[in-house]
C-alpha cells in the first residue's frame, strides 16, 4: 500500500478553481466570452529524488516543446511556456472551453547540490521530464565498517 501525503490546501485550491469556473459559466451570457483563450494556468508537476538525481515531471499536453523554456539560475529552476489556442476553429463556434490556454510560469527552489551544467530535458507524449543530477560530493556514500578482532 502506497503512502500518500495529505495536502488539505490542494483540495481547497481545486474547489476554489471549480467555483471560479462555475461563476464564469453562469455569467458568460451577460458579459460575453472574452476570456476563453486567456485563462491563466500552471501545469501540474511531480518532483521526486533518487540517489543520483532530482526529477521533475510536468504535464504539458498540447504544448509545443519549442514554446517551453527551462532555465536554472541561482539555485532556482524556471519553467515557462505557452499553450496556444487553436485558431482553426472560430471562438463563436465553441460550445465549451474547459482546457486552459495562454502563458504559464513556474519556479522551483533547488538545493545547492544540483549540477546545473548537466540538467537533461526530455519531452514525450505531453510529459516534460527534467533530470537534475546531483554533484558527486552530494551523493550519499556508504562507509564500510571494519571489524577488528581482539
Amino acid at each position: 500500500m502506497a503512502i500518500i501525503r495529505w495536502e488539505p490546501f490542494r483540495d481547497l485550491m481545486t474547489t476554489q478553481r471549480e467555483f471560479d469556473r462555475l461563476f464564469k459559466e453562469a455569467f458568460v451570457p451577460f458579459f460575453g466570452e472574452g476570456e476563453l483563450s486567456t485563462r491563466t494556468w500552471a501545469p501540474p508537476v511531480d518532483i521526486y529524488e533518487n540517489e543520483n538525481d532530482i526529477v521533475l515531471k510536468a504535464e504539458l499536453p498540447g504544448v509545443d516543446p519549442k514554446d517551453v523554456e527551462v532555465r536554472v539560475e541561482d539555485n532556482t529552476l524556471y519553467l515557462k511556456g505557452e499553450r496556444k489556442f487553436e485558431k482553426e476553429v472560430k471562438q463563436e463556434n465553441y460550445h465549451r472551453v474547459e482546457r486552459s490556454y495562454g502563458s504559464f510560469a513556474r519556479s522551483f527552489s533547488l538545493p545547492s547540490s544540483i549540477n546545473a551544467e548537466k540538467v537533461k530535458a526530455e519531452y514525450k507524449d505531453g510529459l516534460l521530464t527534467l533530470t537534475l543530477p546531483k554533484r558527486e560530493e552530494a551523493k550519499p556514500k556508504t562507509i564500510k565498517i571494519d571489524v577488528s578482532k581482539n
